[in-house]
């Protein structure tokens, strides 16, 4: 029986093509808009997230205002903490390499290169070895100032030529060239979004006095010895510097950011949703006429033995083809649209060299799929109820005289 009624609303949806293509378009418009824009966002939010997680989940960064310095007296003070597990002070500053005929802007950082590797526990080694702290003139660098485009452009044991701000008095007054040696090439690491590896170099904080000639510190990085006590030792840092250092834990960075993305997919699925609502009144307006236009047909099927369920079982298996007609055009259309929107690529400024530039296969999972069909299925059945209870309802000889 259910065959039967199969073929019975495939002849009519056939019979109407016109009217069932328009509902079919309709309908398809919300699975597309939620497959290709839940994918995207969920693509690159996912991406972001595990960056910025991978800089490490009991990592905390403490940068002085422009008013305040830190000294001596504040690292032992960080110390102190029972939940911190190691602190220690780094410089950090911009320069620019020459490579081959080219300049390029790169970050300097000079920092404890142990808390380095445990703080960023993703950061690998590539080629090299670490130096000692105490070599001044031995350097890390990033896998995009070593290559370009797949070219080579630095080997181990090569030296940087470093233009670097000159500092005296606390006040730049200048530039000036400092020479360090390639000891390390870091694996390609993707970027971070608050700092780029890869655009890099990284020396030891004696470096950055003796080369770099900074007598300021920039922050102080501090290793947690517990995620879960991040946010205490957050809290309480905050309390009593105030207003004086800006704290930021990588962690809650994280955590801010798959707020903004779940924000992001909800207006995404609440904008599907409009889409929806519009295609279950498509679907609706076209059940009801065509329950118009088959009153006569429904009533000599009554009057033959088919019951009212039946009847509306029929009709609602109209609804609920369109439904999966409109379902599979939309996910499909959604899919490639998803891809040929991430194909343009989403470009971060103020990181490194010129940026960084995502480009990201959209996330389609099992999941979106199941969710997207079985929503579409939804909508048929609520715009293909109210007409199929209305034909189920029709009085056999009532249906016979209609005209």
């Amino acid at each position: 029986m259910l065959a039967d009624f199969l073929r019975l609303s495939l002849k009519a949806l056939s019979e109407r093509r016109a009217r069932a293509v328009l509902t079919i378009v309709g309908i398809a418009i919300g699975p597309l808009i939620l497959v290709m824009m839940s994918s995207v966002v969920g693509s690159y939010s996912e991406y972001i997230v595990e960056r910025i997680t991978s800089l490490g989940q009991n990592a905390i960064a403490i940068f002085p205002t422009e008013n305040y310095r830190l000294d001596a007296e504040d690292l032992n003070y960080i110390r102190t903490f029972d939940a911190v597990k190691r602190a220690e002070p780094f410089y950090n500053t911009q320069g620019i390499v020459k490579r081959g005929t080219e300049e390029t802007k790169v970050s300097i950082f000079a920092v404890d290169y142990n808390l380095l590797f445990e703080a960023i526990g993703s950061l690998e080694i590539g080629e090299g070895a670490i130096p000692p702290e105490t070599d001044t003139l031995s350097s890390i660098i990033g896998r995009k100032i070593a290559f370009k485009d797949d070219t080579r452009h630095f080997s181990l044991h090569d030296v940087l030529t470093v233009t670097v701000p000159k500092i005296e008095g606390g006040k730049i007054t200048g530039k000036k060239t400092v020479n360090v040696v390639v000891s390390a090439i870091l694996e390609e690491y993707g970027g971070a979004l608050i700092v780029d590896p890869d655009s890099t170099i990284f020396m030891s904080l004696e470096a950055g006095r003796r080369l770099l000639g900074l007598d300021k510190w920039s922050g102080v990085l501090v290793l947690a010895d517990n995620p879960a006590n991040v946010k205490p030792t957050v809290s309480a840092l905050r309390q009593y510097y105030e207003e004086k250092v800006q704290i930021i834990a990588f962690s809650s960075i994280a955590e801010a950011i798959s707020s903004v993305t779940s924000a992001i997919t909800f207006i995404n699925f609440s904008t599907s949703l409009s889409a929806f609502a519009v295609a279950v009144a498509g679907v609706a307006a076209t059940m009801i006429t065509s329950v118009m236009e088959r009153t006569r047909e429904i009533g000599v099927m009554k009057a033959i033995g088919y019951t009212n369920f039946q009847i509306l079982l029929m009709i609602l298996l109209e609804s609920i083809m369109m439904s999966l007609v409109g379902a599979t055009a939309g996910i499909s259309t959604g899919v490639v649209g998803a891809y040929i929107l991430s194909s343009r690529g989403f470009r971060i400024g103020g990181i490194g060299e010129s940026g960084i530039t995502l480009q990201l296969n959209p996330l389609i999972t099992p999941t979106l799929i199941i969710q997207t069909l079985a929503l579409t299925i939804l909508i048929g059945l609520a715009g293909g109820v109210l007409p199929a209870y209305r034909a189920s309802k029709i009085p056999p000889v009532v249906a016979l005289r209609y005209e």
